[in-house]
C-alpha cells in the first residue's frame, strides 16, 4: 500500500492507504477528525468541505494520495487557543444552524468565500457562492447573516494562512 503524508491542522501526518481512499475517509477514519461530514457521496452537498492548500474543496472528490505534501485544514483546525474562529463564532451568534450536519462544511466554505471575495459581502454574492453547499433544515437566512457578520469579524483578525 502506498504511504500518504500531509499536514492536517498544522500537524504532520502519514499513513498507509488504499489508493482508492478518499480524503474525507482519510480524515475521518485514519485521523479520527469527525467534524468533516459525509452527506451525499456525490459531491452535491458540501458537508465534506475542507481547505486544501488554503482553498475550499469537497473532500469526497479528492483522493487522499492527491493531497500528498499538502496543507489540509478541517473544521477542527479553525479554532485557535480555545477561541472560536470569527466565522464559527458568527454562526453561533446568528444561529446559522439547526441540526448542525452541514455547518462544518458551510463554515469552511464561508471562510473561503471571504478569502476570495473580501470582508464586505452582499446577500446575492453569499447565496451564489453557497450554491454547492446544501442545508436541508433552514431557509439559509441565518446562514447568510452569519457569513455576513463572520466576514466583517474576519477583517479584524489576522488570517491564519499558516494553518491553511
Amino acid at each position: 500500500m502506498p504511504v500518504v503524508s500531509m499536514t492536517v491542522n498544522g500537524r504532520a501526518v502519514s499513513a498507509d492507504v488504499d489508493p482508492r481512499t478518499l480524503l474525507v475517509q482519510f480524515i475521518r477514519e485514519n485521523l479520527l477528525l469527525t467534524g468533516t461530514h459525509v452527506g451525499c457521496d456525490t459531491s452535491q452537498c458540501g458537508a465534506c468541505t475542507v481547505h486544501l492548500d488554503g482553498h475550499a474543496v469537497k473532500s469526497c472528490t479528492v483522493l487522499a494520495l492527491q493531497a500528498e505534501g499538502c496543507q489540509v485544514t478541517t473544521i477542527e483546525g479553525l479554532a485557535a487557543g480555545g477561541a472560536l474562529h470569527p466565522m464559527q463564532e458568527a454562526f453561533r451568534q446568528n444561529h446559522g444552524l439547526q441540526c448542525g450536519f452541514c455547518t462544518p462544511g458551510m463554515i469552511m466554505a464561508a471562510v473561503d468565500i471571504v478569502q476570495r471575495n473580501g470582508n464586505v459581502l452582499d446577500e446575492h454574492v453569499i447565496r451564489d457562492e453557497l450554491e454547492g453547499n446544501i442545508c436541508r433544515c433552514t431557509g439559509y437566512h441565518n446562514i447568510v447573516a452569519a457569513i455576513t457578520d463572520g466576514a466583517r469579524a474576519m477583517a479584524t483578525v489576522p488570517l491564519r494562512a499558516a494553518a491553511e
